[in-house]
């Protein structure tokens, strides 16, 4: 795969051309965006009269023939200088929203980036799999979205100013805070904020144990053994709590259960206002697997404080398998 990437990419992408020439669009990972091929142009603009509807006009050396051009009076020279100008912001603007529709479809998946809900569309936290309310891509980007989803296209909004949250943190005067995984981020807290990190010793021993990573070869055998575990932890009475990478995976593993004929509960983007009543219900007989969206946060900690009997969490990354006991 490297090599067949370092053939195309070397010398400035000289041979890249070999693989765009067939495609519709190309997408770059690294800059996170979306561009039409000539070919892609060509195909949306077969039935047009203006072959060059998308094509975005070179003003540089349009304005430069203007200049040269002794025909014209200053006015006219002004006149059409401002048509091309015009003409140039329109096309943008056209192969703008184009590109952005495109990213909506190819780059942005319904219930992994965002969800729809009450007829909106509403953006997903990747590290919490929390709704962000109020919160919508710039750019155009998220009335692409909607118009993808076919919900009613909102107003662009106005971004007037930003601030990063290390920035805002530290607007305060006195700043503290506990979270069972700052441990491993102490040194980045003291780069930033200049806070130390105190580790709290655990009431009782430690007896959590760390199995090794179940890696299997496709998603369907990993799916498959994670219904397996839960039904033999389930019929031996022990609460479960699984923690997922997205809101489809959880709805997925959802649907498995309930095939299978197993109560449970799914805490997703979707579910976030019922969160208090699904964490105060998780653990009963009735009700023993949890599905939730990794990293469980506070959720992980209140079920520990409130089973007799030990949790067992099932996780994974998108390689593997893995569960704690």
């Amino acid at each position: 795969m490297l090599k067949t990437e370092n053939f195309y990419m070397q010398e400035n992408n000289k041979n890249m051309h070999i693989v765009t020439d067939p495609l519709y669009f190309v997408i770059d990972e690294k800059t996170n965006s979306v561009q039409m091929t000539e070919k892609g142009i060509d195909l949306i603009t077969g039935t047009s009269d203006d072959s060059n509807f998308f094509v975005l006009p070179d003003i540089g050396s349009e304005i430069a023939a203007l200049e040269k051009d002794a025909s014209l009076s200053e006015q006219e020279k002004i006149a059409k200088k401002d048509e091309i100008l015009q003409n140039y912001a329109v096309k943008s603007e056209r192969v703008h929203t184009v590109n952005q529709l495109l990213k909506a479809y190819a780059m942005f998946e319904k219930d992994v980036e965002y969800v729809v809900m009450d007829n909106k569309v509403k953006i997903v936290d990747e590290q919490t799999g929390r709704i962000m309310e109020g919160r919508r891509y710039s750019d155009g980007l998220h009335q692409a979205i909607e118009a993808k989803e076919r919900v009613k296209v909102e107003a662009a909004t106005q971004t007037y100013a930003t601030i990063t949250l290390q920035n805002y943190f530290r607007m305060y005067n006195k700043l503290a805070g506990m979270t069972g995984t700052a441990e491993t981020e102490a040194g980045e807290f003291w780069d930033i904020y200049k806070l130390d990190v105190v580790v709290i010793p655990t009431n009782r021993p430690v007896v959590r144990k760390d199995y090794e990573d179940l890696v299997y070869k496709t998603t369907r055998e990993k799916y498959n053994a994670v219904i397996e575990e839960i039904m033999n932890l389930v019929n031996a009475g022990r609460p479960v709590l699984v923690g997922t990478t997205s809101v489809e995976v959880s709805e997925l593993l959802s649907r498995m259960l309930k095939i299978r004929g197993i109560k449970h509960n799914v805490l997703n983007a979707k579910q976030h206002q019922r969160e208090a009543e699904i964490v105060a219900d998780a653990g009963k007989k009735v009700l023993l697997p949890l599905l939730r969206i990794w990293p469980a946060g506070v959720l992980t900690s209140s079920c520990r404080r409130k089973y007799v009997k030990p949790v067992v969490w099932l996780s994974w990354v998108p390689s593997g398998t893995s569960h704690e006991e």
